[in-house]
């Protein structure tokens, strides 16, 4: 893991827990419901944890491999 992804994993854990952090606070407040900002921040914050950890990038499958390398000979 390269230092700019420990760098987004340790940015997205810090959006998730200001999320839980956000949404308790205002539940605490009397108010009964949640907050949007809490959600979006908790909604970032999983796509930016999805994003570090690599599971966006694209692993061509063993078949595609085995016809890219018979397309290049």
């Amino acid at each position: 893991m390269t230092t700019y992804r420990m760098i987004e994993l340790v940015v997205a854990v810090a959006f998730i827990v200001a999320a839980v952090w956000l949404y308790r606070a205002r539940k605490a407040a009397d108010q009964g419901y949640g907050s949007q900002g809490a959600v979006l921040l908790l909604i970032v914050g999983t796509i930016a944890a999805i994003h570090a950890l690599g599971l966006l990038e694209y692993r061509p499958s063993q078949s595609e491999l085995e016809y890219l390398k018979a397309r290049a000979q």
